[in-house]
């Protein structure tokens, strides 16, 4: 698999919003605000990342996208539709979209064959286009010599290879990560990297990442974001945002490089 080494350049211009956030705000007691007036705008096909430390909410601003939480202020829109109220199973299911959880998403003690299988027996009803469907994916993320191990027993790296490739059987046009690239090796790192991007641009899919560590995510992403304090306090192009004076006081500190 090829290594990414430096940023994407891409050019999106003028495209209307596939998901628009308007005026979010989150709480889950009375004074402990999570997420504090969020409006963003995501384009389909972009990849936009979330960073920010621990606790900044970027796994709730996910939750909220799908549904399993809902905003106390604010309204989502998903292709121009107001899904606010929406619950989980029809937003996933009406605009297709999937979730990688930064932990688990897998059934420890079924191998990864029967994990594919597991899904795709509630996603794909017709038997012929399942095994086909789990067959490319298998040879996609490189799975053969661990279809037989069970989930338990891959390395972090599998496991997550494992996960993605599950929350492709639906064939989702919205693909939402919640850190996938974290607590991994450097070459396991490069080789999901390598991936992330290959599945925007083989199945044309948005998709939205978060992370901690910039350097790791910022090289896959058309569109960057740092949340801080319950707020976005800058967003641009990976180039913009190293450069942005309020990513180097809330997030990167002043001695930041990319290399």
């Amino acid at each position: 698999m090829s290594v990414v080494k430096k940023f994407r350049i891409t050019k999106i211009k003028n495209r209307k919003p596939l998901i628009s956030l308007n005026k979010l705000s989150l709480s889950f007691k009375k004074n402990h605000l999570i997420l504090d007036n969020i409006s963003l705008d995501i384009s389909k096909s972009q990849i936009i990342g979330l960073l920010g430390p621990n606790g900044a909410g970027k796994s709730s601003l996910m939750n909220l996208i799908t549904g399993a939480l809902k905003p106390n202020f604010g309204n989502i829109l998903i292709n121009g539709e107001d899904v606010t109220e929406h619950p989980i199973y029809i937003r996933t299911k009406k605009f297709k979209i999937s979730f990688v959880p930064q932990l688990g998403g897998y059934f420890a003690d079924l191998t990864t064959e029967d994990n594919l299988n597991a899904i795709g027996e509630i996603l794909i009803s017709d038997t012929k286009q399942r095994k086909l469907k789990i067959e490319e994916l298998i040879s996609k993320f490189e799975l053969d010599a661990v279809r037989k191990v069970e989930a338990k027993f891959l390395s972090g790296g599998m496991k997550r290879r494992l996960v993605i490739s599950m929350s492709l059987l639906g064939n989702p046009e919205i693909l939402l990560m919640d850190e996938p690239l974290a607590a991994l090796d450097p070459q396991t790192i490069q080789m999901l990297q390598s991936i992330i991007i290959r599945l925007q641009s083989e199945y044309n899919l948005t998709i939205l990442i978060t992370d901690h560590q910039a350097r790791d995510l910022l090289v896959v992403c058309d569109k960057a974001l740092i949340l801080s304090n319950s707020k976005i306090v800058a967003e641009g192009t990976p180039n913009q945002l190293i450069q942005n004076e309020a990513a180097a006081k809330y997030y990167f500190g002043d001695n930041f490089k990319f290399k």
